[in-house]
């Protein structure tokens, strides 16, 4: 995109946030829904197909471009983010990745117009951060497969119209015996649970996909047999970006709310900004968030150039997922007991940044895996 083009876009995106989003969070959360009309929006202005070539009408964003947006969409609730996410995400990059010409053509148009919401189905009641021991089974059935098994905390599984469905479909062991599906909703034996009740993230929903005998056939197959895992690993590095550049508009909303009751709020006579131990927790927030925000916009920019970011997609992930944690925290304390107060955007920023810190990979797992690149690197 071009620079001009991007820079417009970007004013867009903060018009949308400041005149729209903001002001319907209240809404948004009371009913735990994004409004039609706030769907409406963000369809319009082609945040679903972000990430998606122009080809198939999407806006064709690379990771650098993507990061620049979610820092300002995020500032909004990360609802919003999150009912858009997989299609930015896995749903619309696996069938990139390793689609055949027709699934491309069937479902990428719809993906990037938001007529179709996409879930990635692959976590389980006892396979998390180890995907590998899912137990879902594909059976090899004649024309085509025999799905059975339960996935767990599904985003977007209430509203999606397309799963991405990882099942084990051969005795081979661990990864190398799990195939990835494409199912449409209306497939039979397909069903969903109710949505959880979340600590927080009100308006963004999960909930279990339930697969019952669900027949698909060969050509609902993404990649080839055995293939899926190694397929979500291949994507892995670029959801890590876009949870830390969420981390990051979090944050800053964060940030603003607490300098702006600092302001307003009096003690002994004097602002609370103007204390000194306020300041510091004001001016320690501002510097990580700086911090995370240049991490992730080098990462993002040395992805899109299509260089290996694997270790450093992890430090962006959990460095700005961390940070969104102390700096929600901050805010808090900076309320005082109305910080504590349920409805204060302060608290629901603290409920809401908590999440980042566990799923597209633990702060743990991020740990592990940049101590096993760092130790690869050495030989």
């Amino acid at each position: 995109m071009e620079a001009s083009i991007l820079k417009e876009f970007l004013e867009t995106i903060e018009r949308l946030v400041r005149e729209e989003l903001v002001p319907a969070e209240e809404e948004t959360i009371a009913s735990d829904r994004v409004s039609e009309r706030i769907r409406g929006l963000l369809r319009d202005l082609g945040l679903y197909g972000m990430t998606v070539p122009e080809e198939y009408g999407g806006l064709g964003m690379t990771s650098a471009e993507e990061v620049e947006v979610l820092f300002r969409l995020c500032f909004a609730s990360v609802a919003y983010r999150n009912l858009l996410g997989t299609n930015n995400g896995v749903g619309s990059g696996a069938l990139l990745a390793v689609g055949s010409a027709e699934q491309k053509q069937k479902y990428l148009p719809e993906i990037a117009a938001g007529r179709i919401v996409t879930a990635f189905a692959i976590t389980e009641n006892d396979s998390g951060s180890d995907a590998s021991s899912l137990r879902t089974q594909a059976r090899k059935v004649e024309g085509g497969w025999q799905i059975n098994g339960v996935k767990r905390f599904i985003t977007n599984a209430p509203e999606a119209q397309l799963f991405t469905v990882l099942a084990r479909s051969s005795e081979r062991p661990g990864a190398s015996g799990i195939s990835a599906f494409l199912v449409e909703r209306n497939t039979p034996g397909i069903s969903i649970g109710s949505p959880e009740k979340k600590m927080g993230q009100q308006g963004s929903h999960v909930a279990d996909v339930i697969l019952s005998d669900v027949f698909v056939s060969d050509s609902s197959m993404l990649g080839g047999e055995g293939e899926g895992l190694k397929l979500a690993m291949r994507l892995v590095n670029r959801g890590r970006l876009t949870i830390a550049a969420a981390s990051v508009g979090v944050a800053e909303r964060a940030l603003h709310e607490a300098l702006q009751y600092a302001i307003q709020r009096r003690q002994f006579g004097s602002r609370i900004a103007d204390f000194q131990l306020v300041q510091a927790l004001l001016a320690d927030s501002r510097a990580e968030i700086a911090a995370a925000k240049a991490l992730v916009r080098e990462t993002a920019g040395r992805h899109s150039a299509g260089e290996d970011i694997q270790l450093d997609a992890s430090c962006a992930k959990m460095f700005a997922s961390e940070m969104a944690g102390r700096v929600a925290d901050r805010a808090v304390q900076i309320h005082g007991g109305m910080g504590y107060m349920v409805g204060t955007v302060a608290e629901r920023l603290y409920r809401d940044a908590r999440l980042f810190r566990i799923y597209e990979g633990t702060t743990q797992i991020q740990q592990i895996t940049i101590a096993k690149q760092m130790l690869r690197q050495l030989g």
